[in-house]
């Protein structure tokens, strides 16, 4: 019978950029109103035998090179047993705009690179990795939307590279949403391409939990 990996008296972490953030720094706190919370509650209601320690860590705004300077603390300090972080779209936007700090692709590799590594050496944590997504189906001409969507790919393979390099967990999430955009108008997933609202968010929070069930 499936069985959700993460067991009981385990500690997860999320970590992230404002898809993550989802409010829990606020009036949300601690895990906030988005795919975080709700794999919380998918879990509790899948597995409430299972006494599950749960962080959320994302930051909104965030690249990877600001995850790499809060690693210690965010992550390598609570010695997780998992860790899923999605990053990506931040960094994509820095390199397009020129804004500081500019997350080329070089140096998000470099940087991913970076946190994956010391994860494995200096904590025993299982790690998923969830590819950066653009909620658009806009193949135009020169739009903003087209744009970011023909950036995107190098910046997806560098996370798939990361997975097959430090034996991540995957989940090709900018691939899932395109399959969802064949049957339903964007809006029902996210009023603007990059933060999801309700049902976007459940679909990511579907596929952690689809992720992390054998």
């Amino acid at each position: 019978m499936a069985d959700f990996l993460v067991q009981d008296g385990q500690t997860y972490i999320f970590q992230g950029d404002s898809i993550t953030d989802a409010g829990r720094r606020a009036a949300a706190a601690p895990l906030g109103t988005g795919y975080a919370r709700l794999t919380v509650d998918l879990v509790t209601a899948k597995c409430p035998e299972r006494s599950i320690r749960w962080i959320n860590k994302g930051i909104g705004g965030n690249r990877v090179v600001q995850l790499a300077e809060r690693w210690t603390d965010d992550v390598i300090r609570h010695q997780p047993d998992w860790v899923s972080i999605l990053i990506g779209i931040n960094d994509l936007h820095s390199n397009l705009r020129q804004m500081e700090p500019i997350v080329s692709v070089e140096v998000y590799r470099e940087k991913y690179d970076e946190i994956l590594t010391r994860t494995a050496e200096e904590t025993d944590a299982q790690v998923l990795l969830i590819d950066p997504f653009y909620i658009s189906a806009d193949g135009g001409n020169g739009t903003w939307r087209s744009i970011v969507l023909e950036a995107l790919p190098p910046y997806i393979e560098v996370v798939r590279e990361m997975a097959h390099r430090h034996g991540c967990r995957h989940i090709p999430m900018h691939d899932i949403y395109q399959e969802h955009l064949k049957l339903r108008e964007s809006e029902d997933f996210c009023a603007e391409p990059v933060h999801p609202g309700p049902t976007g968010h459940m679909i990511i929070a579907n596929a952690i939990v689809d992720a992390l069930t054998e």
